[in-house]
């Protein structure tokens, strides 16, 4: 049997991975994390989703603000109904074989590969734009990076990827990765399983306060749990044109539109976009939105604060979903080690 043979009698075995970089906002929300979890509720779907801490020190050189990104994050999931005993739920860090993996992978890995990669090349441009040393406070980490990508997917045997277009040549680059070791020391049947990207084109990419896409980079995100009167000030401070009440208004280049059609039913959806082009008030559009979007997020919002009051309880969670996560991954890494010639003499 194939190996493709094999895959399609087998459940999807998806994996997503979460930076632990920053506060989750509703950009995540709706791009990665509302999703992901509404897929791993589905039983054809074989499930592991993990906290990116060691992708995080490539960005990030605050020890607080990466421990506090984490707790976060892992709250984040909990809270909006991650259901632990379906989906593998772990921290990177704790499975040390990850780390095992990325260095027989940079054994195989080409360098020319890795000059490819999309964020070491941009970080290249803006050295030379500067005048300054192409190689000009790049990092090991940043340069490296899509190997550790690689191992993260290639250890669990991940079939189905879901990044955005941006990210298609990080799991690109898994499967070149997964293919020469294969060649070279699988012998006809291989270890490493070649993955598929998944992009999903109906997922939304939301706006930030700048009418730019919404991005910790930018400073123009909506944290996702703010309180109340926080969330309803963050939407008010939303980009808007200087049209008054009663001027048509255009919703596909509104920013309080698109937020709002990414909360909306079909229906509602319909009946503000009727209402922007009958002129509704900026200040009652964006009224409508908050008690739209914190009537979703309300319940949440309240597991999310008594999760955070109680980190061991995080911690436990993702203790036992790391005891699942190394159970799968140490006969993977014993195997990788026979076929590379670093086992046990007898």
């Amino acid at each position: 049997m194939t190996q493709e043979q094999a895959g399609a009698q087998s459940p999807k075995r998806v994996l997503t991975g979460i930076t632990t970089s920053g506060t989750p906002h509703l950009g995540n929300y709706v791009g990665a994390i509302r999703p992901a979890i509404q897929a791993s509720q589905e039983d054809a779907n074989d499930s592991f989703y993990f906290l990116a801490d060691y992708h995080a020190l490539i960005k990030c050189q605050d020890p607080t603000a990466v421990a506090q990104s984490t707790r976060e994050i892992a709250a984040t999931w909990l809270a909006l109904g991650l259901d632990t005993s379906k989906a593998v739920f772990y921290r990177q860090s704790d499975i040390p074989q990850i780390t095992e993996l990325t260095w027989v992978l940079n054994c195989v890995c080409a360098k020319g590969l890795m000059n490819r990669a999309h964020a070491y090349k941009a970080a290249v441009d803006a050295n030379i734009a500067e005048g300054e040393d192409a190689d000009k406070a790049i990092t090991m980490g940043l340069f490296s990076y899509p190997v550790l990508m690689a191992a993260d997917i290639l250890m669990f045997s991940a079939t189905h990827v879901p990044v955005g277009k941006d990210q298609i040549q990080h799991v690109e680059m898994a499967r070149d990765m997964a293919q020469r070791f294969n060649h070279i020391y699988a012998n006809n049947q291989p270890i490493l399983t070649l993955p598929d990207y998944v992009v999903d084109d109906n997922v939304a990419v939301l706006q930030g306060l700048d009418g730019r896409k919404m991005s910790k980079s930018y400073g123009n995100t909506i944290p996702l749990f703010l309180p109340e009167k926080q969330l309803k000030k963050h939407i008010n401070k939303i980009k808007t044109n200087l049209l008054e009440p009663g001027e048509p208004k255009d919703p596909d280049s509104s920013a309080v539109f698109q937020i709002w059609q990414a909360f909306a039913t079909e229906q509602q959806t319909a009946d503000m976009r009727q209402a922007f082009a009958d002129g509704i008030a900026w200040g009652e559009a964006k009224k409508q939105l908050f008690e739209l979007v914190n009537a979703e997020l309300a319940e949440a919002r309240e597991r999310y604060n008594d999760l955070m009051a109680r980190p061991q309880d995080i911690e436990e969670q993702l203790q036992a979903g790391a005891e699942k996560a190394r159970a799968i991954a140490a006969p993977m890494v014993a195997r990788v080690r026979q076929a590379v010639g670093i086992a046990g003499l007898v």
